[in-house]
């Protein structure tokens, strides 16, 4: 199985991409320093072969290199960090009291 992976940053998401169909997404908001990851879906026929988790370690460590912080608010990209601490728990940016996470648009 042939996985590409593309940041696609005017749909503020990142692509995965098997024999060019698109198979999961994991979408995200930058804030500031920190990129805010609120949903990941792989869609139909995708499910259970390890394209999502492919997706987020690709764009974990694209986060890395820009030398910006993660905020897990999807479920499953929290999960994914909290099974590969020595790799990503670094990344982790904990609110603190008084500061907001960016809202997606409503439009």
């Amino acid at each position: 199985m042939d996985v590409s992976i593309t940041d696609v940053p005017e749909r503020r998401r990142y692509e995965a991409r098997v024999d060019g169909q698109l198979a999961a997404i994991a979408e995200y908001l930058p804030a500031d320093d920190t990129v805010v990851f609120t949903h990941t879906q792989a869609f139909d026929g995708y499910e259970g072969k390890g394209v999502a988790s492919a997706l987020i370690r690709s764009a974990l460590d694209n986060v890395r290199r820009k030398q910006l912080s993660v905020l897990p608010v999807c479920p499953f990209v929290a999960q994914f960090v909290h099974r590969h601490p020595e790799d990503y728990a670094d990344l982790i940016q904990v609110p603190s009291a008084g500061r907001s996470t960016p809202q997606a648009d409503s439009t």
